[in-house]
Formats: C-alpha cells, structure tokens, sequence
C-alpha cells in the first residue's frame, strides 16, 4: 500500500499487514467477546456519540435548505451542537494520541504504521473542523436572505467533507484497536 493509500479522503480500510488482528477477531464476534471490557466499549460508545451528533447537524442542516426549518430555528439549534462536537472530538483525540495510541503501538509494534496514520487523520479532521467552524461563522453572520443561502451551503458543503473524514477514521480507529483490545485484554494493556 502506498502513501497516498493512507490517506484519509481516499483509504477504504486497511491493508492486510495491519488487518491481521481484524480477521481473527471480525466486527461480529466484538459484541460478545469476553475481552470487550468497560473501556471498549465506552469508546465504542462515545464513537456513536460521533456519528449521531455529526449526523443529527447534517440532517438538520439539509431540512434548513429545505425549508423546513427558519433560519433563527436552525441557528439556534445548530451552533451549540456545533460546538459540543468540536469539543468533544479535540479531548478525544487528544486522550488518543497521548495516552491510549503509544500504549497499543508499543503492546502490537506490527500496528506502528497505522497509529501513526489514526493520529495524521486527526490533523485532517482538525483542519476540516476549522472550515466548517469559518462557514459556520459566515453562516450565523450573514443578513439578507441570499447571503444566508449562499453561506448555508458552503456549511452543508464543509460539514459533508467533515462528516466523511470522521466516518472513515471512526470505522479505521476501531477496526484497528477493538481486536488489539479482544486479542490482549484491557487489563494486559493497562486500560
């Protein structure tokens, strides 16, 4: 797999040097499995969390677009969800990449690469936050009716590509350390 295969926009999972603890433990046998302990799926969870907040600002951003929604309606409902997933996805990742990302790559040096790849893919969330943060902004600042079409848009449009990138990187995440976690335990890993 080449550089450009780890890159977020364009990575469909990984390659078979890093999926070898994915095909021994598949997302089926997860559910069930002894070794999914309380921090696993706590992280799981707070994954979901992800999902359905990004998802809840994209299905309420296209019924705005839609008018079905007023514009005051939508501001004032959008800007504190808004907030809470940039909140919650900085101290994630930030847990992750100082904490839990050294302790699985130095328990499985096999899987070195794509924890250097997770925390690259944080930076690439990171910058599409701040576009949508910025057409967020011209969003709640504009007036005139056009100028709040327009500047809808562009939010819908970099909300689109945010949720894209955090969709790949939760199913890579977890594809990566969920085995690792069933195949070592979390206590053997010091969760």
């Amino acid at each position: 797999m080449s550089s450009a295969d780890f890159m977020l926009d364009t990575r469909l999972g990984w390659p078979p040097e890093l999926q070898f603890l994915l095909d021994r433990y598949p997302r089926p046998v997860w559910p069930t499995h002894a070794n999914l302990g309380a921090t696993a799926r706590f992280w799981l969870d707070i994954h979901q969390h992800f999902r359905i907040l990004a998802g809840g600002l994209r299905d309420k951003t296209a019924a705005f677009r839609e008018e079905r929604i007023a514009a005051p309606e939508f501001r004032s409902w959008f800007g504190p969800r808004l907030e809470t997933l940039i909140t919650h996805l900085h101290g994630h990742h930030s847990i992750e990449d100082f904490q839990f990302f050294p302790i699985f790559a130095a328990a499985e040096p096999k899987l070195g690469r794509g924890f250097e790849v997770l925390e690259g893919d944080h930076v690439a969330i990171h910058d599409a936050l701040a576009r949508t943060v910025t057409d967020a902004n011209a969003f709640l600042a504009a007036s005139d009716a056009d100028a709040v079409r327009r500047a809808a848009d562009a939010y819908a449009a970099s909300h689109d590509a945010l949720l894209k990138r955090l969709d790949r990187h939760l199913l890579d995440e977890e594809d990566l350390i969920i085995p690792l976690i069933l195949d070592r335990g979390e206590d053997a890993l010091g969760m």
